[in-house]
């Protein structure tokens, strides 16, 4: 795919990708920008470090999937509407948009909203290892996605990555057959979560052309807290405040301090100064960091059978041929 420029936003910031974010064009092509205060290299490290306790710390929670994503994204929304707030322009570039950027960014939120319904749900029914691992094939459903709605068509080197990614997940899913229907399950629901993370990107990409960063997240952000909380209000066996403990909400705060916070605006700092692929090919170290935090804490100690470590092996190379062949 050809690295386009792409214009500023009104508002004079280059928008840019968060978390584990797809390859998408990379916004400021060969324009120059000022110097990076932090250096993007730490900002990254910082940042995979931070996704990687995300499945291991939902292991340390008992409550359901959807309060955990829903607690996560109103903490996170709660700091950005301070840092919005905070920042000389204020809520003013949300006053410029469209009827249909404020639709894009809903359908953008619900579908974020649903990714983390589905991926934290999976880690209840099969390995922190294999839900990371299958999540982070999300950068190749967008490449299938990017054909199918936007006519950009994969390179050779995007399907040979592909079919082995596919390889590996199909590796992985013959591994958890021993583990009963349940793990088969699991791996179903953190597949879902890369599709619906990919979508996300992929309906995303017109508003980041458009937004600042903060002003784009934390409308985004705001949708899919809002979807959580209607889900959670039309489930009876959801509680929104009561019957947690305070190890629940301290796993929220961290989830929301940690990967939110740090991992995704991590990745999003880095993007103004690297190329989109390269932070793409940073966050796959988060697969292997949840492993290993899940493997080594005593509290979880989840040890990754042979078909986790040949399959995730396979899902990372093919991920990374499909990047590379960009």
């Amino acid at each position: 795919m050809r690295m386009d420029r792409v214009p500023d936003s009104p508002q004079g910031k280059r928008p840019r990708g968060e978390g584990s974010a797809p390859a998408l064009p990379r916004a400021g092509g060969a324009g120059s920008v000022d110097p990076p205060p932090i250096p993007p290299a730490l900002a990254l490290g910082v940042a995979v470090l931070a996704f990687s306790w995300a499945g291991p710390l939902v292991r340390f929670t008992e409550a359901p999937a959807l309060a955990i994503a829903l607690w996560r994204l109103l903490f996170s929304v709660a700091f950005l509407a301070l840092v919005v707030s905070w920042r000389r322009e204020g809520w003013r570039p949300l006053a410029a948009l469209s009827g249909r950027d404020w639709l894009l960014a809903g359908g953008a939120g619900v579908l974020l909203a649903l990714h983390f319904w589905s991926w934290i749900a999976s880690i209840e029914f099969t390995t922190v290892a294999s839900s990371v691992i299958l999540v982070s094939t999300q950068p190749l459903f967008v490449a299938l996605l990017s054909a199918l709605l936007l006519r950009e068509h994969p390179t050779r080197g995007e399907w040979v990555g592909l079919g082995v990614a596919v390889a590996g997940a199909a590796w992985i899913g013959w591994g958890d057959l021993a583990h009963g229907r349940s793990a088969i399950l699991g791996d179903a629901m953190a597949l879902g979560a890369a599709l619906l993370a990919a979508g996300y990107y992929i309906v995303g990409r017109a508003l980041r052309r458009k937004m600042d960063l903060w002003s784009y997240v934390t409308v985004v952000y705001g949708a899919a807290a809002l979807t959580l909380l209607l889900l959670v209000g039309g489930h009876p066996g959801v509680s929104l405040v009561r019957g947690y403990e305070t190890t629940d909400w301290l796993v929220f705060l961290a989830l929301a301090a940690g990967p939110m916070m740090l991992g995704h605006t991590g990745v999003n700092y880095a993007l103004r100064y690297v190329r989109a692929y390269l932070a793409n090919l940073a966050t796959l170290g988060e697969p292997i960091g949840a492993t290993l935090i899940a493997w080594l804490l005593p509290a979880i100690a989840e040890t990754p059978d042979l078909s986790t470590l040949v399959g995730g092996g396979l899902i990372l190379l093919g991920v990374a041929i499909a990047l590379r062949g960009r």
